[in-house]
């Protein structure tokens, strides 16, 4: 069993955004409501289309960007009242087509979906497809269905879809010997489950008292590494609880699923506007869909809406196994709005509730971390070390990011420490060869070893500009300056406004004679110092004295060895 990547789905999705209505009547109001829409501001956007509308009711592009926007917001009532304004006004589009038989599906009139996709309602083949399917099986006509999903299933590069369907039609009927062969590939099919369809098969298994062989399937599946949802089926199949099957209760939770499959294949494949139409309507059919709620908020972070984000995350209950998942998410959403306390909050109240998961406090301290609050990062990272028996691979990023706040505190032993076991978890790590043979040379230590570090960084980077830079920065230290031109070169190539690596160069081009390219790569490293810099990694006060009286003058005011080039005597 193989969990399923998505990646090529034959899906036939229009866009829906249109161009400027010809004969809008309040153009004020439909430019606002465009700007918001542009901006994804689906509250803005659905009022000024809404006070657009009252001039001009019939408009169908105005119909349809409203309903958009008002599906945007989660609103699949007030979206399926302006998706019927616009069938009346006589579009057969895409978004009214997916509003409007979803709405058929919210309300059961599976008469009513049937008849709208034999006369003119289509979103795409696979949809509507799956949508019929579902449908049959809400009309009783359960023969019909399975037809029906065999039917899609019979179309190249979405068979899987098919299948998938029908195993979980078949589950929710009660039929779980035909769900099992289906997933098992005992019917002659071939499926390779994402983890949402590990799940329905596990409970599957389960419904026909086989825990042994769920627990199996886990193991297979996730190996040892287990979220919180998936540990709770573990135990609970352990202790020999029969699992009941809820991936698909009914009909409405049918077509619920197939927007949210749907949604998963085109997340990182369509536009997140477009993808968000889709796991919203998952919602609108059934607001408990936890992966749903999870995918929702993701999509509205990846807009930058991350208000929508908070209160989607916010609807996860605490009692579900997701809801620490969902507390991460709101924590991110909160920091990338720029609320870090809220954000930090959050996080400390997870580790008061969620305290057993390492990865919560890893999340706290890489927040903390990324604030530059290097003492308080280092508390979480201890705390989720101290939980972890056994460290293996997967856990030298841990190490590594301990590693750097103990060098950002100036406990240069304990980040050490740190960064060779990140190394002995796993060896050839390009950031850890990189930081660990860097701060040997800001050190002015272990400069051979550091040089072997970054060598062996840069094979495995060889695109890294930041890598590059050390390699290049490292030969500078070993007075090989000759050679450290052309890796600082192809840094500055490749990071062109880095104000390190401006600097950097600068110097290596002041060590091999080239006074005037140093002056102008160190007025360059001044010019993209902003307020987001570092300073603790470029000193522009050192550059602009460089610039009064040269690097050789500034290496004797620092009381520093002067310039010399390797191997030579003088």
């Amino acid at each position: 069993m193989r969990i399923m990547h998505l990646t090529h789905v034959l899906i036939v999705a229009a866009g829906v955004a249109a161009a400027m209505p010809v004969f809008a009547k309040d153009v004020g109001s439909y430019l606002a409501a465009r700007s918001a829409m542009i901006a994804s501001d689906y509250s803005e956007a659905a009022q000024y289309y809404a006070r657009a509308l009252v001039r001009d009711p019939s408009n169908l592009s105005l119909l349809e960007n409203a309903a958009t926007a008002y599906l945007g917001l989660g609103d699949l009532e007030r979206a399926a009242q302006i998706a019927k304004r616009a069938q009346a006004a006589g579009t057969e589009g895409q978004l009214a087509s997916l509003i409007l038989l979803g709405d058929a599906a919210r309300q059961q009139k599976w008469a009513e979906l049937l008849d709208g996709l034999d006369n003119g309602l289509t979103v795409g083949p696979l949809f509507d497809g799956l949508a019929r399917a579902w449908s049959l099986v809400g009309d009783g006509r359960m023969s019909q269905a399975l037809e029906a999903f065999d039917q899609v299933a019979s179309n190249e590069g979405v068979e899987a879809f098919g299948y998938y369907h029908k195993a979980l039609a078949l589950a929710s009927v009660g039929d779980f010997e035909g769900a099992a062969n289906i997933f098992s590939g005992e019917s002659g099919t071939t499926l390779r489950l994402t983890r949402r369809g590990v799940v329905a098969y596990a409970q599957v298994l389960s419904q026909l008292e086989r825990n042994t062989d769920a627990l199996d399937l886990i193991a297979e599946s996730f190996g040892t590494s287990l979220d919180p949802y998936i540990e709770n089926m573990k135990e609970r199949l352990e202790a020999g609880e029969v699992l009941f099957f809820d991936a698909v209760r009914t009909p409405t939770d049918g077509l619920a699923e197939v927007y949210y499959s749907i949604a998963s294949a085109l997340r990182g494949e369509a536009q997140e506007d477009y993808t968000l139409l889709y796991s919203r309507m998952t919602l609108g059919l059934r607001p408990d869909h936890i992966d749903g709620l999870l995918l929702t908020a993701e999509l509205l972070e990846d807009l930058e809406r991350y208000d929508l984000a908070t209160e989607v995350y916010d609807t996860v209950p605490r009692d579900n196994p997701s809801f620490h998942a969902a507390e991460l998410g709101r924590a991110e959403a909160l920091r990338r709005s720029g609320r870090e306390d809220a954000a930090i909050e959050v996080l400390r109240q997870l580790t008061e509730s969620h305290g057993h998961l390492p990865l919560v406090h890893v999340t706290l301290g890489d927040t903390l971390r990324g604030l530059e609050r290097f003492e308080e990062a280092n508390g979480p990272y201890n705390d989720a070390l101290a939980l972890i028996e056994t460290p293996s691979e997967q856990h030298w990023i841990i190490y590594f990011a301990r590693g750097i706040t103990f060098e950002r505190m100036d406990q240069w032993k304990s980040a050490e420490a740190d960064f060779r076991k990140a190394l002995e978890l796993r060896p050839e790590q390009p950031q850890v060869l990189n930081y660990l043979g860097y701060s040997f040379l800001e050190l002015q230590t272990n400069y051979e070893e550091a040089l072997d570090l970054i060598e062996r960084a840069v094979a495995l980077r060889p695109d890294s500009g930041y890598i590059i830079d050390s390699l290049g920065w490292g030969l500078y230290r070993l007075g090989r300056y000759d050679e450290a031109v052309e890796h600082m070169e192809k840094a500055v190539e490749r990071m062109p406004i880095d104000p390190i690596v401006n600097d950097h160069l600068g110097d290596v081009y002041w060590a091999v004679g080239r006074q005037r390219e140093a002056e102008f790569q160190w007025h360059r490293a001044l010019s993209f110092i902003t307020d987001e810099t570092d300073l603790d990694d470029v000193d522009p006060d050192r550059i602009r004295r460089k610039l009064e009286v040269g690097l050789d003058a500034v290496l004797a005011e620092e009381g520093a060895p002067p310039l010399k080039v390797a191997n030579d005597d003088g």
